[in-house]
């Protein structure tokens, strides 16, 4: 259901509010450049700052905009699971094709615990749910166990997975070869998306591709087509970008390499601040050498 290069997109701010006039051009290049699908309201679009009024905001304006001309997937995550289904329940209203849920963070949930928390949110909404698990930020790892426990719900579609470990991918493959062939697996990580893709998985949420959209999308359309050289000569140009963008916690870089092209302003909403002036040069730096500025 859900393959090759989604934008996990950003979220324009000018003064402290949603730049709307900004997120609409953002939503278009998007597109234009063949982007395979849009996810708004993530980890990438700042969605633990957003008030929920803004946050379904996000997903609607941005549903609204691309009137199906790509998927949509809207992050809906929480570590409240009601508050999950509420903000779910809010984005299947909105239109969205399904939704992102991140593995509970911060209340440290026994595996039990996290699939109990997806299977309440499943069983509350009647969408696609993309499960995200990204142990780095959430403070615990969802297991393959757990996983495949998951996917024998009709409705968990597939998983963005952020533990940069292939092993981890090649077991899950092997596991719901027989019992959800369909089942969708997509890398969290830019820089080893053409390794996941040999390894068996279908595609990658980007945060790179707001910046090299184009380029993205024509990398992981060599990698639908099983043209792994072609890919693989992209993912290099790519790769120095991939790393700086993660120079400090994203999206503080990716933000600050958005407002260099003029895509928005470079605010971005405190805890996080903007990249040092060190790590500042370091991106202009890379985007100069590739052609972006």
């Amino acid at each position: 259901m859900f393959h090759g290069a989604y934008t996990a997109l950003i979220t324009p701010f000018k003064k402290g509010k949603l730049d709307g006039a900004a997120f609409e051009s953002l939503i278009e290049a998007q597109v234009a450049a063949g982007i395979h699908g849009l996810v708004p309201a993530g980890t990438t679009g700042e969605s633990p700052t957003l008030s929920h009024t803004e946050h379904n905001r996000v997903i609607k304006h941005c549903v609204k905009r691309v009137k199906g001309r790509v998927p949509v997937v809207g992050g809906t995550g929480s570590n409240s699971t009601e508050e999950a289904i509420m903000m779910t329940r809010r984005a299947e209203k909105a239109g969205v094709d399904g939704a992102l849920i991140v593995v509970p963070y911060y209340n440290r949930p026994t595996q039990e615990g996290i699939y109990q928390h997806f299977k309440a949110i499943h069983n509350a909404t009647g969408i696609p749910i993309l499960l995200y698990n990204v142990p780095s930020r959430t403070g615990v790892d969802m297991t393959n166990d757990t996983v495949a426990r998951l996917a024998e719900l009709p409705r968990i579609a597939g998983i963005k997975d952020a533990t940069g470990k292939l092993e981890r991918l090649v077991d899950l493959l092997a596991r719901l070869k027989t019992a959800k062939p369909d089942f969708c697996h997509m890398s969290g990580e830019d820089d080893n998306v053409v390794d996941y893709t040999l390894a068996g998985g279908g595609g990658c949420i980007s945060v790179t591709s707001n910046i090299a959209p184009a380029l993205c999308a024509r990398m992981h359309n060599h990698l639908l087509k099983k043209e792994y050289p072609q890919a693989q000569a992209i993912q290099e140009k790519l790769m120095p970008l991939h790393r700086v963008l993660f120079c400090e916690t994203s999206p503080a870089p990716v933000k600050y390499a958005a407002s260099l092209m003029g895509l928005c302003t470079d605010e971005i909403r405190l805890p996080l601040v903007l990249p040092s002036e060190e790590n500042k040069a370091r991106i202009r730096e890379v985007m100069a050498g590739m052609g972006l500025v």
